[in-house]
Order: structure tokens, then C-alpha cells, then sequence
């Protein structure tokens, strides 16, 4: 029993240290606070140099994307942007198609496999037709 007995002096020994009131106390906390301010400055900059860094990064991969722009001539995304932002929202609003887009649209949608072989086969087929026919004289 007598093992228990000093674990437990041990702790209320530690615990009297921690709280008791010796004057020390008031420096400690103001080391602290000075240290945390330190601490505190010391994450800003760090950070301000990481954004500073990053900044110069980005401004030396926009100059190699817009070389690149210009090599090839590609617009800018933001101009493609600005252009998709003049659409209005409106369905009823939005700018009319020419027959021209239209039958393009038709065209495409026609381009599917099997109408692809249906028209290869119709066209074949009149091919066919328009040979006998010349060949044929009917009388």
C-alpha cells in the first residue's frame, strides 16, 4: 500500500508546482505571448513567400501558354468565354440558325452506320437501275 501512497504525493507535488503562485507566472505568460506573436510572423512570411512564389510560377506558365497561343493561333479561353456569355439564356431569344446550319445539323445526325449503308445501298441501287435502263430498249 505504501507504493500507492507516494504516486499519489508525486502528483499532488507536480499539481502544486503547476498552480502555485510563486510571481513567475506573469513572465511566462508574456514569453509565451511574445514567442506566439514570433510563431505567428514567422507563418505569415512564410506564407507571403509561398504566394509570392506561386505568383512568379504562374506568370512564367502564362507567358509559355500564350506562346504557345500565338505559335498556333488559338484563342484565349477567356475570349471563347465572353463570346458563349453573349448567348442569352432564353431559348426563344437565342440567334436564328440558316438553312445552311441547319442541313449541316441534318447532315451529321444522317451520318450514323446504318444509315451510311443505306444510302450506299440506294445509291448503288440506282447505279444499277440507270444501267440496265440505258441498256433496255423498251418497245
Amino acid at each position: 500500500m505504501g507504493g500507492s501512497h507516494s504516486s499519489e504525493n508525486r502528483w499532488t507535488l507536480g499539481l502544486q508546482g503547476a498552480v502555485g503562485g510563486d510571481g513567475d507566472d506573469s513572465d511566462d505568460k508574456e514569453k509565451e505571448e511574445e514567442a506566439e506573436r514570433e510563431r505567428q510572423e514567422a507563418i505569415r512570411e512564410a506564407e507571403e513567400r509561398r504566394k509570392e512564389k506561386h505568383r512568379k510560377m504562374e506568370e512564367e506558365r502564362e507567358k509559355m501558354r500564350q506562346e504557345i497561343r500565338d505559335k498556333y493561333k488559338i484563342p484565349k479561353k477567356e475570349e471563347i468565354a465572353e463570346q458563349q456569355q453573349q448567348e442569352p439564356d432564353n431559348p426563344l431569344m437565342r440567334k436564328k440558325k440558316t438553312p445552311e446550319e441547319l442541313a449541316a445539323e441534318a447532315e451529321l445526325e444522317d451520318q450514323d452506320e446504318f444509315t451510311k449503308l443505306k444510302n450506299t445501298i440506294e445509291t448503288q441501287v440506282n447505279e444499277l437501275k440507270s444501267q440496265i435502263e440505258s441498256k433496255c430498249v423498251m418497245q
